[in-house]
């Protein structure tokens, strides 16, 4: 084939009964305030023609300074077609995995974009600053404002029993002014050294997450289309759940970075962008013609980035 996708992905890419987006770095960049959102090529057309065939699609992401519903306002207004209830941020998974365990009051080191999905579940969340001795877990998340107080909070729950999660473990996150560094894994490092305990992640890459994207679809994992700009998020992500493993070239990984994984874990399909990938699921005159569909595993991105928060 001329695009270099072999014909098994691109006609799975075409089948695909729904579509998990990544936020930064795929379908926006924002700066390093996480503010001022520019929605990146094709990001806008491609779920507006998603909304127009009536294909279901979510937008997962690792950044928990927002609740899901800010952050849809915010694409909204950009013109993305999403409801609120197709916006997932690891406090909604965190939701979903403590009420399934039974676990009900949570000391939360981040803000309201943790705190507000908790509390709308039926879940306590216990700042550090309660000195609450009778947490049942931690949850780390976004909290720049993270000082030696809110540590011993945290350690001390944890050798109270509480069990230790992260939002994410990924070093750095992108923005339109370069990576930036995310302060879950940070935070959760100096608790590891003090306690002797890790965190486990609720957010991206756990097969957990895309279950619980899947089941916001409606549909089967295998039947979803993961789409993100991360090597070691979004792509095992899918290849643990059995989706079609997408990858983007517009925030973290350039296609060189997709193209050194090892054989069976590299993407089904790698684009540039995502007005390349509209080319390849067949947007026809929705998107810009002029787009070459050639996809080269050689290119370099114009962005070179992490992603994590």
């Amino acid at each position: 084939m001329k695009s270099g996708v072999p014909a098994r992905a691109l006609a799975r890419l075409r089948a695909a009964r729904g579509f998990v987006f990544d936020l930064d770095g795929t379908l926006v960049l924002g700066d390093k305030s996480n503010d001022g959102f520019r929605a990146l090529p094709g990001a806008l057309e491609f779920t507006q023609l998603l909304a127009a065939r009536q294909v279901p699609f979510v937008v997962l992401t690792n950044g928990t300074v927002r609740t899901p519903e800010q952050i849809a306002a915010k694409l909204r207004a950009m013109g993305f077609p999403i409801e609120d209830r197709m916006m997932l941020t690891p406090a909604s998974i965190a939701a979903d995995y403590f009420l399934r365990r039974g676990i009900r009051r949570i000391l939360v080191l981040g803000g309201e974009g943790i705190i507000g999905p908790l509390a709308d579940a039926g879940l306590e969340p216990v700042l550090p600053r309660d000195r609450r001795r009778d947490v049942e877990a931690v949850f780390i998340g976004w909290f720049r404002e993270f000082g030696i107080s809110d540590l011993e909070s945290a350690c001390d729950a944890v050798w109270g029993g509480a069990r230790m999660f992260a939002a994410s473990l990924a070093p750095f996150y992108a923005t339109s002014e370069g990576r930036a560094l995310g302060t879950s894994r940070a935070i959760a490092a100096m608790i590891t050294s003090l306690t002797g305990k890790r965190a486990t992640v609720l957010g991206k890459p756990v097969l957990h997450a895309l279950r619980v994207a899947a089941a916001r679809i409606g549909i089967s994992p295998k039947a979803l289309a993961v789409v993100g700009d991360d090597p070691a998020l979004e792509v095992p992500m899918a290849h643990r759940g059995g989706a079609l493993a997408v990858a983007v070239h517009t925030g973290v990984g350039g296609a060189e970075a997709f193209q050194a994984l090892a054989a069976g874990a590299r993407p089904h399909v790698s684009v540039r962008d995502m007005a390349e990938l509209g080319q390849l699921y067949g947007a026809g005159s929705a998107l810009n013609s002029s787009i070459s569909v050639s996809i080269s595993m050689k290119r370099k991105p114009k962005l070179r980035t992490s992603s994590a928060r």
